[in-house]
């Protein structure tokens, strides 16, 4: 296989390690959990700050009010997808939590059936319910071990759907913007957002550790610039059901780091659970990847 084959591959397997860093650093981060979301948006802002102003400033100023009611919509939403997934971190593991978060591509699915009158294949039915039967079997076991763990699933799980909104709003405005200008908008929006959020629930902006601080940086700059950037540029080279799926070994990742650096064991019905939920998505993504793309989810 020649080397320009070979590079997107390295940079999809170098992309799904990165994310699945995401929730071991929302758990070492001491805070709460919409302020950890706060700053992984800000400060993932700031640093585009500079490549948007020299590259994209012209873009900014056409963007019809349309893109813009559409664009806050999906920030918004956004926003609401990293305070459920975030919290739900504090409920329940992070296998179980990682795991009900990446059936985003079922949601999406779903939402295109109801808001586009899109049509299910056989095949999607099948693995939707196998996946929805693996999603049974984490929360049945997580209830047995805690009834908040029952709660953090259910948090998960409507994050996947919240971020479902987000990509149902922006995918229209997506196709008219560079990738850039799209996501330092939709980003700069969530982050006003949870400014709001956590102004009105009056949490502390300041007075975190320095480790904690360095926690916020490394979600802004590793699952979203050395994650998503990366994802977004292979697929240029390599088709989004191949990203997609890549983006299911997360829980993968996440599960291992989480088991050497927060000693997080994974119980039997979370394994199993995870295979069923991996297993239903592997197939949802075959049965409808010829006939949509599924769309890359922005954790």
């Amino acid at each position: 296989m020649e080397q320009k084959q070979i590079t997107p591959y390295i940079a999809v397997t170098i992309g799904v390690l990165a994310v699945s860093t995401s929730a071991i650093f929302v758990r070492l981060a001491d805070a709460p959990s919409s302020i950890v979301a706060l700053y992984r948006l800000l400060f993932a802002v700031l640093l585009m700050v500079p490549i948007v102003l020299i590259k994209f400033r012209q873009e900014l100023t056409e963007i019809t009010s349309r893109d813009w009611l559409l664009s806050i919509a999906s920030g918004v939403f956004l926003a609401l997808h990293f305070i459920l997934w975030f919290e739900s971190l504090n409920h329940t593991s992070v296998a179980s939590s990682v795991v009900l978060v990446t059936t985003q591509p079922i949601w999406a699915f779903l939402g295109g059936y109801l808001f586009f009158k899109e049509r299910f294949t056989s095949g999607a039915v099948i693995s939707l319910i196998i996946a929805l039967v693996g999603s049974v079997i984490i929360s049945w076991g997580d209830f047995h071990i805690s009834g908040m763990a029952l709660f953090g699933n259910f948090l998960a799980l409507m994050g996947a759907i919240a971020v479902t909104g987000y990509f149902l709003f922006g995918q229209t405005v997506r196709k008219r913007l560079s990738l850039i200008t799209y996501t330092f908008i939709v980003y700069g929006i969530s982050s006003i957002t949870l400014i709001i959020y956590n102004l009105i629930l009056n949490e502390p902006f300041t007075g975190y550790s320095s480790d904690t601080w360095l926690y916020f940086l490394a979600l802004a700059i590793i699952p979203t610039f050395f994650g998503h950037s990366l994802f977004n540029w292979a697929i240029k080279w390599v088709n989004a059901s191949t990203i997609t799926m890549g983006i299911l070994f997360e829980p993968v990742g996440a599960s291992i780091l989480a088991y050497f650096i927060l000693d997080e064991l994974v119980t039997w019905s979370q394994l199993l659970g995870g295979v069923i939920v991996i297993f239903g998505l592997i197939l949802f993504i075959f049965s409808t990847s010829k006939k949509k793309k599924v769309k890359v989810l922005d954790k």
